[in-house]
């Protein structure tokens, strides 16, 4: 399985819109790995797009992907679906339209029932946008998932997490997990034992943040965020041979280089970026 790490940033782009620190100046002028695109992750195999950022498109043009055939949402927050019109950049064909044709060839949109729920509440005051995309236009087909579901000779595993989901990937004897976003605390399933790779997101990197800023003990911050000691437990607990963090906020005001640096304080843990690939 081939895995590349589209967009490996937070809520916030990098670098920030308006934003003069020097992380942000940096971005711009260097672009990725300096920049980062929203959280998104591909699956080469299946042409599987994991979540929809606002900038998606930007993203998959920058990767270079050349077909998406599936997309994974792992739950309904801004900055993991709002990107969801690049489903009319990818089907929609105005001149078929024009002479009465409609998409034959609609992406498969799979979630878990509570996640689908949230997502199709997104619209305007002609309804949902994902009604919009299937029942009007055919650009994609909405498939809930309970449990599990086969791709081709891939198993992909849906794990419920609060509102979110966790992922897991497996063909012959490699399992790959991908917890974006909102997975704390994290689902006890032996699923996770003995993964090649954990690409999870939402952790606290470094002590000192963004302008000098310490986070105190007891912040709130740290109820929805994992610490780095608490990723190296998951590690520990299920003998996960390696993890990549990803979900990168800006906030933790950290450049490229920076990461490469604290990657030598962890055994087995690194830093996603744009273009990252994976291959189990």
């Amino acid at each position: 399985m081939k895995f590349t790490v589209i967009g490996s940033g937070g809520c916030v782009a990098l670098p920030k819109p308006l934003c003069k620190c020097k992380i942000c100046k940096e971005a711009r002028a260097k672009g990725k790995p300096y920049s980062r695109f929203g959280c998104s992750l591909f699956l080469e195999d299946l042409n599987l797009l994991v979540d929809t950022p606002e900038d998606i498109v930007h993203a998959l043009n920058e990767a270079d992907i050349k077909q998406v055939d599936s997309v994974l949402f792992s739950h309904m927050d801004p900055d993991h679906v709002l990107g969801m019109r690049v489903f009319e950049h990818i089907r929609l064909n105005w001149f078929e339209i024009s002479e009465g044709k409609e998409c034959t060839s609609p992406i498969n949109v799979f979630a878990m029932e509570h996640v689908m729920a949230d997502i199709n509440s997104i619209g305007s005051k002609l309804g949902s946008y994902l009604d919009y995309y299937e029942n009007i236009r055919n650009l994609i087909k909405r498939k809930v998932v309970e449990d599990h579901i086969y791709l081709e000779d891939i198993k992909l595993t849906f794990v419920k997490a609060g509102s979110a989901t966790v992922f897991i990937f497996e063909k012959n004897d490699k399992k790959v997990i991908y917890a974006p976003c909102d997975v704390k605390p994290f689902p006890e399933k032996d699923i996770f034992k003995n993964a090649d790779i954990m690409i999870i997101g939402n952790t606290v990197v470094g002590e000192v943040l963004k302008d000098g800023y310490i986070l105190k003990e007891g912040n709130s911050i740290f109820l929805e965020f994992f610490n780095m000691k608490e990723i190296e437990n998951l590690k520990d607990k299920y003998n996960i041979k390696k993890i990549v963090i990803t979900h990168l906020e800006e906030d933790w005001g950290k450049s490229y280089d920076d990461y490469l640096k604290l990657e030598n304080e962890y055994e087995g843990i690194t830093f996603a970026y744009d273009g990252m690939t994976l291959e189990v």
